[in-house]
């Protein structure tokens, strides 16, 4: 590899695994994304860090586990300055800020792949959903910098930063006006070295008909939606009824024209690479930050759609696309088992980053390492374990040895965390319970829980104590979510011995 790629992430929000019809979903419409997997590489075994967004993302950027970057939950306050932004009649119509108080920036003394190719040279640029505190203020390494207050929004009005101010943009459907900037920032930079992150908001809820273009709520007007498990609700689930109601209907049309919309203008980037003639000089990667349920498991909604919280395939493997002209091979399917945690080491590794202060050690192999001086003005951080292996080999065609633990991923979510092979999950609820263990060979739909059966105990005995060893070595015990009180509900404060607040949770 002789150049250093650009590189374009899009990342969605709440989009499951199985929601492109190249990934097996026949009545979703999705030609761009397809277009991507054929010019490229899909992934069917892609897991995310944490089956919710905040969480989600911050092991993405940071490469290490909830568990050590302190956000657990979905962030309710902390975007934003509240006080400030209501007296100026900035009132977002999503939910308002009356859990806003103060920006938190929860990142913090936090070392992201951003900061790091932002040191190597790379004009960092944000198009989209930040989520991750202090959306008001540009952060790791970016210098374009276009987002949204609180992290979500309706999708007809936006309430988008830039230069500091927040604007309510009314009228104006939200991908397309994420679309819009990030094809501003690529025309700025097309002859820089560059990232570029768009962050679509799609297809997070609401689906009511009215938040999406009639075009594509008319599409889906007829949809059987065979594909869809139309099956009672979960009796944990945490939404309101669905089954027997117009409401899965609504649900499912307003999910699957969020995801069309959102495809089309994926169309207009792809196509502004090509016009460029950036195609053989950017890596593309389309992925989502957790996955989702619409109707599997009688569930609507990610691992918060039930308390306790859950860990179903559903929730934690996202869509993984990737294409670069002429480096990543034509319409493979890699049968690999990734995790979000691989990210980190694979894009730095894939964009040759190094530099004095930061050191990549071991970025392939276990027990890797990042260590040194943070960008200026932010608090030094200790060495830290980064649990990640680089996949770069994988997306090259090339021989890739990223040791034995390369078939077992790890999730977590609070106090719930799980371990997943090939063959098993397991999944442990601290302190109380329920806990879980799947055969996924003889049941790949996680219908039958097998924990408790006396022939299957040395099964989860042996998977609970590879399980907990693993998090020992990457856990922060100043900020363990073992011993963090979520509940699904959003974050508040920093975690552990951060918190400001006795209220770091939202309750029931």
């Amino acid at each position: 590899m002789s150049k250093k790629p650009n590189i374009i992430f899009i990342l969605t929000d709440d989009q499951g695994a199985w929601a492109m019809h190249c990934a097996g979903t026949p009545e979703l419409y999705t030609p761009n994304l397809d277009r991507i997997a054929e010019s490229g590489m899909r992934f069917d075994d892609f897991f995310c860090a944490s089956p919710v967004c905040s969480p989600a993302r911050a092991s993405l950027l940071t490469g290490t586990i909830p568990s050590a970057h302190g956000v657990h939950d979905w962030l309710r306050s902390g975007n934003v300055d509240g006080e400030k932004f209501a007296a100026q009649g900035k009132e977002n119509p999503y939910g308002g800020y009356v859990d806003e108080r103060k920006p938190i920036s929860y990142l913090e003394g936090q070392i992201t792949y951003t900061d790091v190719l932002a040191r190597n040279g790379y004009r960092c640029a944000l198009a989209g959903k930040w989520h991750l505190g202090n959306s008001v203020e540009m952060q790791h390494g970016f210098s374009k910098w276009y987002t949204i207050g609180k992290g979500g929004a309706f999708y007809y009005h936006g309430d988008m930063v830039e230069d500091g101010n927040i604007t309510v943009e009314h009228g104006k459907y939200i991908t397309e006006t994420i679309t819009d900037k990030a094809l501003a920032y690529l025309e700025e930079m097309k002859d820089e070295q560059f990232y570029l992150s768009v962050h679509y908001t799609a297809p997070h809820s609401p689906w009511e008909p009215e938040q999406h273009p009639k075009k594509w709520i008319d599409y889906y007007k007829d949809c059987s939606f065979d594909s869809i498990p139309d099956i009672p609700d979960h009796p944990n689930m945490t939404t309101g009824p669905v089954y027997g109601t117009d409401k899965r209907r609504e649900n499912l049309t307003g999910y699957f024209a969020a995801i069309s919309a959102m495809d089309e203008q994926v169309g207009r980037i792809l196509d502004r690479v090509e016009e460029l003639s950036l195609a053989e000089d950017t890596l593309i990667i389309f992925t989502a930050d957790n996955g989702m349920s619409m109707g599997q498991h009688g569930i609507w909604g990610k691992g918060n759609g039930t308390f306790p919280m859950n860990m179903y395939d559903t929730a934690v493997k996202v869509p993984f696309l990737a294409t670069w002209k002429g480096h990543i091979p034509v319409g493979k399917v890699s049968e690999d088992m990734v995790s979000a945690y691989d990210l980190f080491p694979t894009l730095l590794e894939l964009a040759g980053c190094s530099y004095e202060g930061f050191n990549l050690e071991g970025a392939s192999g276990e027990g890797a390492s990042l260590k040194g001086d943070l960008p200026e003005g932010d608090s030094p951080k200790e060495n830290r374990a980064l649990p990640g292996k680089s996949f770069a080999g994988i997306l090259l065609d090339e021989e890739a040895d990223r040791g034995e633990n390369a078939v077992v991923v790890f999730d977590e979510y609070g106090p719930v965390r799980m371990i997943r092979t090939r063959e098993w999950k397991y999944v442990h609820r601290y302190p109380y319970g329920e806990n879980e263990l799947y055969d996924l060979v003889a049941d790949p739909g996680e219908e039958h829980n097998l924990y408790g059966e006396e022939q299957w105990e040395s099964k989860a005995v042996e998977m609970k104590k590879q399980m907990e060893g693993w998090f020992i070595h990457y856990v922060n015990p100043e900020i363990d979510g073992t011993k963090e009180g979520v509940t699904g509900l959003g974050q508040l404060d920093r975690a552990g011995i951060h918190a400001n607040r006795k209220d770091v949770y939202a309750q029931p």
